[in-house]
C-alpha cells in the first residue's frame, strides 16, 4: 500500500460520509450531549448482558431555530402521540425503551391526562382529611396506568431524553446509534420523530431576534410626533400605516438537512432493525414514496401513513415483502391495558377513503396492532442475522 493511501484525507469518501462530516465538524453539539449519552450508555449496559431487546423510540416534531438566542423558530404539528403511545406496548412487549422525546411532547404513561380535553386537576378532588384523591369514575384507569408506570421504573426499563431543536436530535441520535452496537440485532430503532427537513446553518443565523420594524434605528421624529403617538407605534403590528418603518416580508434561507439515515444503516447500528415512517397527504403517492425511501436508504421497514387516516390505518413497507395494510376494524373495542392479543385489522390493498370513517378516533389505538407486527420481524431479523431458525 502506498504512504499516500494510507493517510485519512486521501481515503474515499461516500457523499453521506462526507455530509456528516461536515454537518457534525460546522454545527456546535447541544450542551447535555454527554450527559445523556452517558444515561444512554448505563442504559444499555444494564440490558446488554441479559440478552433484552432494547427499542429506541423518537417522538415530537423537532424545531428549527431562526436566532442564537432563540424566540422565533419554525415548528411542525407534531405532539409524539404515535412515539409515546409505541413506547407503552414495546414496554407490554418487553422491550427496554430509551424514548427520545421532543421537550415538552407526550410522554409514556402521562400521556393518558396530559393529552386530555379536561386539566388534569379535573381528574381530582380534595379528601376530608385535606389529602389529594382521584375522582372515583377516573380512579380505575389512574391506578392501571400508575401500575403499568411504576413496573417499568422499577425494572429500569423506561429511560427518557429530551430534544428540542433538529441539531439537538441529530447529535443525540448519532451518539445514543453507535452506544446500541453491542446489542448487535437485538437493538431496534424505531424513528418516529416528525424530523424537520430544512434548517439554517449556524453561520447565517442572526445573534439576536429578527425585529418586525427597524426602530432600533437613529431617526428623526417629527416634531409634532406627540409623547402618546410613540407609545401607539409600540403596537404598531396592527397599524396599516406606522410612523416607525417596518418590513412587511420576511424570507428565510434554508438548507436541506442531511439525510443521515444511510449513515445510520451502514455504520452507526449497522447490525439493528430499523424503522422509518413515512407521513404523506396525497394517498396516490404514499407507497410509492415509503418504497422509494426503502430503497434509498436500505432498511428494514418503512411505516407509510396519511395525514388523514393515520390512527386508522398504516402499511408496512418492507424488502422482497408485498405491502401490508393494517388497519383498526371499525366496530373494534379498545383493546384492554394487557395487550395480549395477537391480531391485525383488515388487510387492503389501497388506502382508505377518509369519508368511508366512523366520525371521531377509533376505539382502540392502532399501535396496539403495529407493535406485534414490528416485535414478529424484528424476530426474523435477529434470525437472520445470526443465522438460526
Amino acid at each position: 500500500m502506498s504512504s499516500q493511501s494510507s493517510r485519512p484525507d486521501l481515503i474515499p469518501q461516500t457523499t453521506a460520509d462526507a455530509a456528516e462530516r461536515d454537518y457534525f465538524f460546522e454545527n456546535p453539539p447541544p450542551p447535555a450531549l454527554e450527559k445523556h449519552s452517558g444515561q444512554a450508555k448505563e442504559f444499555i449496559d444494564f440490558h446488554a448482558p441479559a440478552g433484552r431487546r432494547v427499542v429506541l423510540v423518537t417522538s415530537g416534531g423537532t424545531t428549527v431555530p431562526l436566532e442564537r438566542q432563540t424566540v422565533r423558530f419554525i415548528d411542525n404539528f407534531s405532539a409524539g402521540t404515535r412515539g409515546a403511545t409505541s413506547a407503552e406496548y414495546f414496554l407490554e412487549a418487553g422491550y427496554a425503551v430509551i424514548f427520545l422525546h421532543r421537550q415538552f411532547s407526550l410522554q409514556p404513561y402521562s400521556r393518558h391526562y396530559s393529552h386530555a380535553t379536561d386539566c388534569f386537576l379535573d381528574f381530582l378532588h380534595e379528601g376530608p382529611d385535606g389529602s389529594i384523591v382521584a375522582n372515583e369514575e377516573y380512579q380505575s384507569k389512574m391506578l392501571e396506568v400508575l401500575r403499568r408506570y411504576n413496573s417499568a421504573k422499577k425494572q429500569n426499563l423506561l429511560l427518557t431524553l429530551p430534544f428540542t431543536t433538529i441539531n439537538d436530535y441529530l447529535f443525540v441520535l448519532r451518539s445514543i446509534s453507535q452506544l446500541m452496537r453491542p446489542l448487535g440485532p437485538d437493538g431496534l430503532l424505531y424513528l418516529a420523530a416528525a424530523v424537520s427537513d430544512f434548517f439554517v446553518p449556524p453561520e447565517r443565523m442572526v445573534e439576536h431576534k429578527i425585529q418586525s420594524t427597524n426602530a432600533t434605528e437613529t431617526q428623526a421624529v417629527p416634531e409634532q410626533t406627540t409623547k402618546e403617538q410613540n407609545e401607539e407605534e409600540t403596537f404598531d403590528n396592527f397599524d396599516s400605516s406606522p410612523t416607525v418603518p417596518r418590513s412587511k416580508r420576511l424570507i428565510v434561507d434554508l438548507d436541506p438537512v442531511p439525510k443521515f439515515l444511510k449513515n445510520l444503516v451502514d455504520g452507526w447500528a449497522p447490525e439493528g432493525m430499523i424503522v422509518s415512517f413515512k407521513l404523506e397527504t396525497d394517498p396516490e403517492i404514499l407507497v410509492r414514496k415509503a418504497q422509494y425511501s426503502l430503497d434509498r436508504y436500505q432498511h428494514h421497514l418503512v411505516i407509510g401513513n396519511l395525514l388523514s387516516t393515520r390512527k386508522w390505518e398504516v402499511v408496512f413497507v418492507a424488502p422482497n415483502q408485498s405491502d401490508t395494510w393494517i388497519r383498526v376494524p371499525r366496530r373494534r373495542k379498545k383493546m384492554t391495558s394487557s395487550g395480549i392479543e395477537n391480531m391485525v385489522g383488515e388487510l387492503g390493498d389501497k388506502p382508505l377513503d377518509p369519508k368511508d370513517l366512523p366520525e371521531g378516533e377509533p376505539e382502540m389505538e392502532i399501535e396496539s396492532l403495529i407493535i406485534p407486527a414490528v416485535e414478529e420481524l424484528h424476530t426474523s431479523h435477529i434470525k437472520r442475522t445470526r443465522g438460526t431458525r
